[in-house]
């Protein structure tokens, strides 16, 4: 992947509204993966009594992963829309811990672009949810 493509869907990534106020930052990106952070925040529990995380919160940031994996695919134009997205709950997030999605774009058409994720808390070898998904490739001109 070119270095030029990378601070692309990088900085697309990082001006999305969603992505600014659920704190996400990418950490990694490149040849069809990514890693991004989302930092706790208590402004984003689901339940007041655990302190846990809204699982809306960790859709967004699976499906915000997904779409800066498919958009550093080295075979994808820059620019992808989620078509479908099932995430499976595994556990809930541990209260006060980031919650980090890395995703994988692992095959894609002139169309569709395939993405698998998963996200982890601290404890990485248990995931919080697990995701795959469909997300469209542009046309080449």
């Amino acid at each position: 992947m070119t270095a030029d493509k990378a601070r692309i869907a990088r900085q697309f990534i990082e001006t999305i509204p969603h992505s600014k106020a659920l704190g996400m930052r990418i950490t990694d990106i490149g040849d069809g993966s990514a890693t991004i952070v989302m930092p706790y925040d208590a402004r984003f529990i689901g339940d007041p009594e655990t302190g846990v995380i809204h699982g809306g919160a960790v859709s967004a940031l699976m499906d915000t992963c997904g779409g800066a994996a498919v958009m550093s695919h080295p075979q994808s134009p820059t620019g992808t829309a989620t078509i479908n997205l099932r995430i499976d709950y595994m556990r809930p997030a541990a209260p006060g811990q980031a919650i980090t999605a890395r995703a994988e774009c692992y095959h894609i058409t002139r169309n569709v672009a395939f993405v698998r994720a998963t996200a982890t808390d601290d404890d990485t070898e248990n995931p919080v949810a697990c995701a795959t998904g469909a997300f469209t490739v542009e046309a080449q001109a």
